[in-house]
């Protein structure tokens, strides 16, 4: 359930983005109520993933989805001309994310070393000798 919820907050994210522009800096009163409205959800949505899914992941997840679909809107709409490589770029864009999503979190006891130090006895932080 939070990574729906961390998608439909993505979703919105792309909405606000998208209101944002369409506001003409926030006089035109629709579009500015879209753009308040969706950012709010969007947000409250994004701290409640957030509660399941490290932050780092969550935030990389909802802003990569977010301009993912705000770019890919605005060319199928015709507000910004699609090419070749900004359609290569959103595939990266799309491939890490979901490489994000299928990765595993660490073992939280070592995220604190350095990878391959673990064995070693000369790893050890060095003791605290100040007076």
């Amino acid at each position: 359930m939070p990574w729906l919820i961390l998608f439909l907050s993505a979703v919105l994210e792309a909405v606000w983005a998208t209101a944002l522009g369409a506001s003409d800096g926030l006089s035109e009163p629709v579009a500015s109520v879209v753009f308040f409205t969706a950012l709010v959800l969007s947000m409250i949505g994004l701290s409640r993933a957030a509660k399941h899914i490290p932050i780092g992941v969550a935030y990389a997840v909802w802003t990569g989805t977010g301009a993912a679909l705000t770019v890919t809107w605005a060319m199928a709409t015709g507000g910004e001309a699609a090419s070749t490589l900004k359609v290569l770029f959103l595939i990266g864009i799309i491939g890490c994310i979901a490489g994000l999503k299928l990765s595993k979190p660490s073992p939280a006891g070592n995220a604190a070393r350095p990878s391959g130090t673990e064995d070693r006895p000369d790893s050890a932080a060095a003791p605290n000798r100040t007076p």
